[in-house]
């Protein structure tokens, strides 16, 4: 996410409205032939933390559906992405 200044940090919405999806896998690894299923849905942070409770190994085939919030939040979270945001949720 490169460099994050704190005050862009707190323009995000942490209740906007959000959905975990996980896509299909085969030995742990995403199916590209498939297309990612929602598992939850809540806020982002109710999705962040979700994510956050998956195994570390199995969090590449997870991802966070939301509404935009430039510039930090797009409108599909990567795993590693979800990881620097809640990192980010704590200094908040």
């Amino acid at each position: 996410m490169g460099d994050v200044s704190a005050a862009d940090s707190k323009k995000v919405d942490f209740g906007a409205l959000a959905a975990l999806h996980k896509w299909p896998s085969l030995a742990n690894q995403r199916r590209p032939d498939r297309e990612p299923y929602q598992v939850s849905q809540g806020t982002l942070d109710e999705c962040i933390s979700a994510f956050m409770e998956k195994p570390a190994a199995t969090r590449h085939l997870y991802e966070i559906h939301t509404a935009p919030q430039p510039p930090l939040v797009t409108d599909i979270l990567s795993a590693e992405h979800v990881t620097e945001l809640s990192r980010l949720r704590e200094f908040l």
